[in-house]
């Protein structure tokens, strides 16, 4: 078994505090066990405007977020899912919304660039979000080998599209890490319902790190980062403010389910 951990902030405009926080949270993490430390979404910064991200804007393979994230793994010998930060699209106005995984030894070995943007008014609310003024949207699923199994990453919004889970259950995808900055309200309604809709379906593991409470600007997040086995079970969750859950991953514990419960083999209409 190995120990994965879901990291939550709260994150502000400061990159620089954020980052202090996410490498205390990994040190944390690290230190109660976890060999995998998954950050949410946005967690270097989220911007008193939807347009910051596009000023502080890393070159793929350079910058100081990117530095960070590579630092912490090698330091505290540990996987890490680095929720998303922005790095250069092709628009110069834009970015791409990217989540990099890097070993234990410090060294990047993913990229994923959010494929599903949020582009919605949220009802009951006058919140109204446009991720895509400022995110150019990624185009393929990303599924990697880890010692924690196949690994397949997605990105919030990404949640509610069951067919791109289902195109990565054709790669062998066995653990989903999910980096998220759900708002509260759509949090409420959904979050759980989701995560454990997708571990269920797809009788793997879920890693959910979240964003959670309340923002320098203004903006609300759920956060009840979880940790959901094969069969929907809630391992561990954290309600709200910064912290972090951590359980196992538990590969027997996923091949016996599989096999007694053989539904992924049962299906009769393809995903694209």
């Amino acid at each position: 078994m190995n120990k994965c951990a879901a990291i939550q902030m709260a994150s502000s405009p400061n990159i620089r505090s954020n980052l202090i926080a996410a490498g205390r949270l990994i040190e944390e993490a690290a230190t109660a066990g976890a060999k995998l430390v998954a950050l949410p979404e946005n967690f270097a910064l989220m911007g008193d405007h939807e347009l910051d991200k596009v000023k502080v804007k890393e070159v793929d393979g350079t910058g100081p977020i990117q530095d960070f994230l590579a630092t912490v793994a090698k330091q505290y010998a540990v996987w890490v899912v680095g929720g998303t930060i922005p790095i250069a699209g092709d628009a110069h106005n834009k970015v791409r919304a990217s989540c990099l995984v890097y070993n234990d030894r410090g060294e990047r070995v993913a990229r994923y660039d959010k494929i599903h943007l949020f582009d919605v008014n949220v009802p009951g609310t006058d919140d109204v979000y446009r991720e895509s003024d400022s995110i150019e949207a990624g185009h393929e699923p990303v599924v990697i080998d880890t010692p924690f199994g196949r690994l397949g990453l997605a990105v919030c919004y990404d949640l509610r599209f069951p067919e791109f889970f289902r195109n990565m259950g054709k790669q062998g995808v066995e653990l989903l890490v999910i980096p998220s900055a759900f708002t509260a309200e759509t949090g409420a309604a959904h979050w759980e319902l989701l995560l454990r809709a997708r571990a269920v379906e797809n009788l793997c593991y879920v890693i959910a790190p979240n964003q959670g409470g309340f923002h320098l600007n203004g903006r609300r997040t759920f956060g009840h980062s979880m940790i959901i086995d094969p069969w929907g079970v809630v391992l561990d969750c954290y309600k709200t403010g910064s912290g972090f859950v951590c359980a196992d991953i538990n590969k027997e514990r996923l091949e016996k389910v599989r096999s007694s419960f053989p539904v992924l083999q049962h299906r009769r209409f393809a995903c694209e």
